[in-house]
């Protein structure tokens, strides 16, 4: 197991170097650091010193890849790719634009954008396999006709519908629970509450549809014709044979997802006025700090692969079979 999950871990090095480098370029081939300079200090007859002295301060007065005016290995760390990029793989994110610490901007927004992503995932999850998990019960009839056509239609619905929608409604309109804003204490609930909500709908049709599947595709197989035969009941079959079994496939999509709840959603923090994680990458774009991006992009690669680790390592656990091979 440990030298599975090491070599896994190695794989994941070059990854990470391809994420970084081409972010990297990918930002300076839109913005030169002059044209960032510019762009932050917004004057259009902008002095060379002021846009030095803006350089300098943040770092971005050094070459791009390679510093020919130092000696040793000076050449290489004393560029800007050395600096903003390669520091990012011992977790040194250094500072934004506006010399805020990057790290601890993370370790603060990481829990407004948790306490709103890990509701909707957990309320989701359970909502969605167990609406699936009765479809499945009642399959070919009149009601999981009208089921999926309802998740077809949810589905087929922006989540932007719904997040204006709610806000209308619940905020405006009824004045249930505050549009947007959020406060870092007990009393943050009542902004967390309709976000969650949304969040769980906009989920329902999509998330229903896929489980329908997979316990559709379990309940054919013939260890469920056999327990049926031998006169098992249905909700047993249901609960203790098709449930446990097609949580297996089902966990491809949910230990991924559960590292990039840390990053939060764009959208719903921006619209909710969420201080997260997904807030903070938006300001970071419209500011075009490339700080912020690098950092952001660097992060969700990392979580991202340490999904897939954590992936294959439950499928381990789950499936007596993928240990044995």
């Amino acid at each position: 197991m440990w030298s599975y999950i090491f070599k896994r871990s190695v794989y994941a090095l070059p990854i990470l170097i391809g994420v970084n480098f081409f972010t990297f370029a990918l930002f300076f081939m839109i913005n030169s650091p002059d044209q960032m300079a510019q762009a932050q200090l917004g004057v259009k007859h902008i002095s060379p010193e002021a846009v030095h002295e803006w350089k300098k301060a943040r770092g971005y007065d050094v070459p791009l890849f390679l510093n020919e005016e130092k000696s040793g290995f000076g050449k290489v760390t004393e560029t800007i790719f050395y600096e903003k990029s390669v520091r990012l793989f011992i977790f040194d994110f250094g500072k934004t634009d506006e010399g805020r610490v990057i790290l601890d901007e993370i370790k603060k927004r990481m829990w407004p954008s948790l306490a709103v992503a890990l509701p909707v995932f957990m309320v989701g999850l359970a909502v969605s396999i167990f609406v699936s998990l009765i479809i499945v019960m009642f399959r070919a009839s009149l009601f999981e006709f009208s089921v999926m056509v309802l998740c077809v239609a949810m589905f087929s619905i922006s989540s932007m519908f719904y997040i204006i929608g709610g806000q209308f409604l619940f905020g405006k309109l009824w004045s249930l629970v505050p549009v947007s804003g959020f406060i870092a204490d007990i009393s943050a609930i009542k902004f967390l509450i309709l976000p969650i909500i949304i969040g769980v709908i906009s989920g329902f049709g999509g998330g229903v549809r896929v489980y329908r599947i997979i316990f559709l595709e379990e309940a054919n197989k013939d260890y469920i014709r056999t327990a049926r035969a031998k006169g098992v009941s249905e909700s047993a079959i249901l609960f203790g044979h098709l449930f446990p079994n097609g949580l297996i496939p089902i966990l491809t999509g949910i230990v991924v997802v559960i590292p990039a709840l840390f990053l939060g959603s764009l959208v719903t923090e921006s619209f909710f006025g969420i201080p997260g994680l997904g807030s903070f990458t938006i300001d970071g774009i419209r500011a075009q700090d490339f700080s912020i991006v690098r950092s952001m992009v660097f992060l969700s690669s990392v979580l991202y692969i340490l999904g897939l680790l954590l992936t294959d390592i439950s499928y381990t656990i789950a499936d007596p079979r993928v240990r044995l091979t």
